[in-house]
């Protein structure tokens, strides 16, 4: 069963309970005050409850000093006596104070659901988000705790593997803790937006103006829709030792291995050399809204959520349900040229006015790369090495470059023959990496792809 609550309606000159009405409403303490201060004008003062706003209609744009107290129901526009015998003759009409009255019917119900039910349901969300955040930051505390404990037990040239391992656990505790505070910002602010608009809703209410309560906007659907919870997944540490021969730790996808003759660090990622065979016919997996339209970029962050982006600034966040769990503006307030996903899961993006590739690291935007004078960034791939690949373009000309960090590794634009391997042209080209390591790239002004070893 829910409980209903009353708000208190107060004075309008001060904060105190209304108790008299006079087209405005008072306390017994503020009833002087008023007639003192409009002493000009006729006052009937009644209690609260008898009171009986009179409607202050809009004027008519058409007919100087008449007032619209009808609403022609055939061309949906305020009238008054005088359009009914020119424009308006013989159109069907209702009076605007009925429509007042169903209007100001419906704000108060939904007003009510909003502070009654939906209001709670979003700070009881918030308060659990606040306990997953420090339960999630212990629990990974505890984790880094047990790492120290089982590095102690290795010899002192594995140091680097327990940086890495330290790194990793810091990088996905900060990533994890990262959602869950902006997921509780958000709530926050949706919060502070619902509060704000029953504040609103109630000033509507109280109101004798029929324009503020004609253009009422609901906002009742989208409230409804209560964001969609964040999942926490907190990674185990695995250990397996044979005295005197082998010891092997593990965290996900990282794994190390000491022996009695050589110690070896890997990074193995899931599915990476696996094989699938591909079917006859596509199978839809699942069908995720955005609000973005179009969408011209898709970067995937594991099987639940992708980065997209479309013909404006921003970058959305979306999980597999479609509710949106971080934003990203490009610095340049332009619309991004490319984006993808490095393999630490973050958002890489390439801006094209600023001949930039930018990185976001915990909620900041970073300059990744500044690209050389005359060209400009377009597509971009992440590799499975950690090295980023990069769609240069340059009055036609189309070339890709590997970076590994800053450094600029390798040019692909002429083939052994020293002629040009992509065709002149306004297009871009969109590249991958396969999973033996080769570049596969469309050229969209040849209508070619082409595999570079």
């Amino acid at each position: 069963m829910t409980s209903r609550g009353q708000y208190v309606i107060t004075c309008d000159l001060c904060d105190k309970p209304t108790k008299q009405f006079c087209q405005v409403s008072l306390c017994v303490d503020c009833v002087s005050n008023h007639v003192d201060k409009h002493q000009s004008l006729t006052h009937d003062i009644v209690p609260f409850k008898s009171r009986k706003i009179q409607l202050v209609f809009p004027e008519c744009e058409f007919h100087p000093h008449q007032r619209c107290e009808a609403h022609c129901q055939q061309c949906d526009v305020p009238v008054c006596i005088k359009c009914f015998l020119s424009n308006h003759k013989g159109h069907n009409a209702i009076e605007l104070s009925k429509i007042v009255v169903n209007k100001m019917r419906d704000i108060e119900t939904e007003t009510e659901e909003i502070e009654i039910v939906i209001l709670p349901r979003y700070m009881k969300v918030e308060a659990e988000t606040k306990v997953k955040a420090s339960e999630c930051s212990a629990r990974y505390n505890e984790l880094e705790q047990n790492t120290q404990r089982y590095r102690e037990l290795w010899h002192k040239n594995v140091d680097i593997i327990f940086n890495n391992l330290s790194s990793s656990i810091n990088s996905k505790k900060n990533d994890m803790l990262t959602s869950l505070n902006n997921h509780q910002t958000l709530l926050s602010s949706l919060i502070l937006e619902i509060q704000k608009t029953i504040e609103r809703n109630k000033e509507i209410l109280k109101t004798n103006k029929v324009s503020q309560v004609i253009n009422y906007e609901s906002k009742l659907k989208e409230y409804r829709s209560t964001p969609s919870d964040i999942n926490i997944k907190i990674p185990s540490l695995e250990t397996n030792t044979i005295p005197g021969v082998e010891l092997n730790i593990e965290l996900e996808e990282y794994r190390a291995i000491l022996t009695q003759t050589s110690i070896s660090s890997q990074i193995e990622e899931a599915n990476y050399y696996s094989t699938r065979e591909l079917l006859d016919k596509a199978r839809v997996v699942a069908t995720i809204p955005t609000a973005v339209k179009p969408i011209w970029r898709v970067a995937c962050v594991g099987d639940n959520a992708a980065w997209v982006s479309g013909d404006d600034i921003l970058m959305r966040l979306v999980d597999i349900h479609g509710f949106v769990q971080d934003i990203v503006k490009t610095t340049s307030m332009e619309k991004p040229s490319d984006i993808t996903v490095s393999r630490q899961g973050r958002l890489v993006y390439s801006d094209a006015k600023n001949k930039t590739v930018n990185i976001v690291r915990y909620g900041q935007t970073e300059v990744m790369l500044t690209i050389p004078k005359g060209w400009k960034p377009r597509s971009l791939c992440c590799t499975r090495l950690g090295d980023i690949l990069v769609n240069l373009y340059n009055g036609g000309q189309n070339k890709i470059v590997r970076y590994q960090g800053k450094t600029l590794k390798q040019e692909i634009y002429k083939d052994d023959n020293n002629k040009d391997i992509f065709k002149t042209g306004e297009y871009r080209l969109c590249i991958a990496e396969n999973n033996n390591g080769d570049i596969c790239a469309s050229d969209l002004n040849a209508d070619i792809v082409i595999g570079l070893n």
